[in-house]
């Protein structure tokens, strides 16, 4: 069976008939409009399962989904999935990575899936029946020795919960997320839990028990105490792929992106924010903003050094997790440690 076949199997088998693919407005239904239906489950992307928790909402705000093939894909090899490993998933979702993960660990292994929302938590292991799959409702992993722990969501402090199971030389992929709420949340693989390479970038939603409320986003109502031009505007930090790998290298700046009013229409620029600081970097490399530190200067430190040392990719990166789980320390070969510290 090739990969378009097995691809087409699992979104007949697994993908609910409401999906949400906009963040406003009314989610989509199969019997409604089996066109557009197909269309969105049959992408590449995420599929947003369901929003606001299984509430309502102005804003759809996404609280489960079926990730992208392609993340799944990198993160099960991350993990080197074998015949005959035990394996602890972290989200179940729509049981999609969990019925590739059976299919790989075989009769000899094993695979349970932990769950915290209970209506996802029917609903896949309805849709995983006759599959060797265990399927756990709450938020505390079972009881057991795992050889590899793949989280489907992200977490700012790695939980004790993730590790306590996790063999000592069994591996632990996780969408690691530099803030406590929003930016990027890159995939690292963590021998022991311990430390490892990250793998890939991806934009993963936060486990129910790390999330806090939504952050406005800065500057909004500040006057601008600040003016400033860099050699860089935030059209080319985006089209540079780098601002993971500058979040990862200014642990003191909370980096995000958003869309303003710009010449005769809108474009995205890049925020930074830091205690009572905030700043806007434009498409042209200016920058306005306020308070005590200059920030844009302090970003263009981190650029200036992942520049000189020839912008090294992300898998080049590394995440070290202290003992007590809230020092993460972030090194590239020579550069670095950058430290982020839990608040």
């Amino acid at each position: 069976m090739n990969m378009d076949d097995l691809h087409a199997r699992l979104v007949e088998r697994l993908d609910p008939d409401l999906v949400w693919p906009d963040i406003q407005g009314l989610p989509l239904i199969r019997s409604a409009d089996p066109e557009r239906w197909a269309a969105y489950v049959y992408d590449d992307d995420a599929v947003v399962t369901q929003a606001n928790d299984g509430g309502s909402g102005a804003i759809n705000h996404p609280s489960s989904s079926s990730s992208a093939p392609q993340v799944m894909a990198d993160m099960i090899a991350a993990a080197r999935i074998e015949p005959g490993m035990r394996v602890l998933e972290i989200g179940t979702g729509t049981g999609w990575n969990a019925a590739i993960l059976t299919s790989l660990v075989g009769p000899t292994g094993s695979v349970t899936s932990l769950e915290i929302d209970p209506k996802v938590a029917r609903h896949a292991r309805d849709r995983l029946s006759g599959a060797a799959v265990r399927v756990v409702e709450g938020a505390t992993p079972p009881e057991g020795v795992y050889d590899a722990v793949i989280a489907t969501c992200s977490a700012h402090r790695v939980p004790d919960d993730w590790t306590r199971h996790l063999d000592e030389e069994g591996l632990l992929v996780l969408p690691w997320a530099p803030y406590e709420a929003g930016g990027p949340t890159p995939v690292a693989a963590l021998a022991g839990g311990r430390s490892g390479s990250f793998v890939r970038d991806g934009s993963f939603m936060r486990d129910r028990g790390q999330r806090v409320p939504r952050q406005r986003f800065p500057g909004m109502d500040r006057e601008v105490e600040r003016k400033g031009t860099l050699p860089y505007g935030s059209q080319d930090l985006l089209d540079q792929d780098l601002l993971t790998r500058l979040v990862l290298a200014a642990p003191e700046l909370m980096v995000s992106v958003g869309v303003r009013p710009w010449t005769e229409g809108t474009a995205p620029i890049v925020a930074l924010s830091a205690e009572d600081s905030w700043a806007y970097i434009w498409p042209d490399g200016s920058t306005t903003g306020g308070g005590p530190r200059d920030l844009p200067r302090e970003l263009d430190r981190a650029y200036s050094e992942l520049d000189g040392a020839g912008r090294p990719e992300l898998s080049e990166f590394t995440l070290e997790v202290s003992p007590d789980h809230r020092t993460h320390t972030v090194r590239s070969g020579p550069l670095g440690p950058w430290q982020h510290r839990l608040r």
